[in-house]
């Protein structure tokens, strides 16, 4: 007795309930089309919100850190996205002393002449310690290479030209800060508090597509933080009351505080910070140099990226620690060369 197999379902049967069974649906274009409608209707008030005085102060200030912030953004990313993919890790590890103690200077160092952003430096960092360097030569380097290197020492020069003792100030603040936090790492760092880190992102692709998937990436998360900056910046100026600023600013220990926590809130680029910097001019330069010292090695973006590479547990010991030593360490440094 032949038996006889069910027909397959028709094409309308095995694609599904109908596209018209879904309702409206707010794809690309639709969304765009009705933006650009409620632009149109409502581009009398947007007008006239566009032309007081409060916004075009605001306006001016934004595209003043933005056009200025820019060029040594991109040139950063560049430069940090062709050292991670073309410069093997185990160049570290031989350029390197043996032993961590004189590693730690040597490291510090090396993130004068490496120019790299915090973006960079953290999977740079997990790179090196995956390789076998000492941890803690890995971690000065880390806190070292976004806060010194020739881009943003440059940057901070062009943002601070008629004071010129801040570029000093900070290359000695914060390579004074990332040697401190590595010896301390070696002294009384243990090795349940370090996560080995995972593999590369890029690890199997070829060196060009890592290397613009690197700049992608760098662009869009530094790139976007700088706009936050500019605006956080745009806003203190042009919207807080300048007497609140000063009151803050007045006060010696206020003041250095508030940057200082601005500067993790914030979470700016290091090839940018300086400009932001400069633009808070009701404040010393002392509590300036604290935001420029705490922002690249302390900020929401670098917590979250330690944590993602080295664990939980090392972002919550390592970040409150830097953050108290950079604030020290900059009031001193302020007082001797500022």
């Amino acid at each position: 007795m032949a038996i006889t197999k069910p027909a397959p379902p028709a094409a309308d049967e095995r694609a599904g309930p109908s596209r018209g069974s879904e309702g409206p649906r707010l794809d690309s274009p639709l969304a765009l089309t009705l933006l650009l409608i409620l632009l149109v209707l409502a581009q009398g008030p947007i007008r006239q919100a566009l032309s007081a005085p409060v916004m075009q102060s605001w306006m001016t200030v934004f595209v003043a850190v933005m056009v200025q912030a820019l060029p040594f953004l991109v040139l950063g990313v560049l430069l940090s996205a062709a050292i991670a993919v073309f410069v093997p890790p185990s160049f570290f590890a031989r350029a390197l002393p043996k032993r961590p103690a004189l590693a730690v200077p040597v490291a510090g160092a090396a993130g004068v002449v490496l120019p790299g952003c915090e973006c960079a430096s953290v999977p740079v960092a997990g790179a090196l310690v995956r390789r076998g360097v000492a941890p803690a030569a890995a971690l000065t380097f880390l806190l070292s290479a976004p806060a010194i290197n020739p881009i943003v020492l440059t940057a901070t020069a062009v943002a601070f030209p008629n004071d010129p003792e801040m570029v000093l100030a900070r290359l000695v603040a914060s390579l004074l800060v990332a040697c401190a936090m590595g010896w301390l790492w070696q002294r009384l760092g243990r090795a349940d508090w370090l996560r080995p880190p995972a593999r590369a992102a890029y690890d199997g692709q070829s060196r060009g597509a890592a290397f613009w998937g690197s700049v992608r990436h760098d662009v869009m998360h530094a790139g976007g933080f700088l706009v936050v900056g500019a605006m956080a910046a745009a806003t203190l100026k042009a919207v807080v009351p300048e007497e609140w600023l000063s009151a803050a600013a007045d006060n010696p220990v206020v003041s250095v505080l508030a940057l200082a926590v601005l500067a993790v809130l914030l979470s700016i680029c290091s090839e940018a910070d300086a400009f932001v910097a400069a633009s808070l001019s009701q404040f010393s330069l002392t509590a300036r140099l604290a935001f420029l010292v705490v922002g690249p090695m302390v900020d929401l973006k670098l917590f979250a990226m330690q944590a993602g590479t080295f664990g939980r547990g090392f972002a919550l010991r390592f970040a409150p620690t830097t953050f108290v030593l950079a604030v020290a360490v900059s009031v001193l440094t302020g007082a001797v060369l500022l």
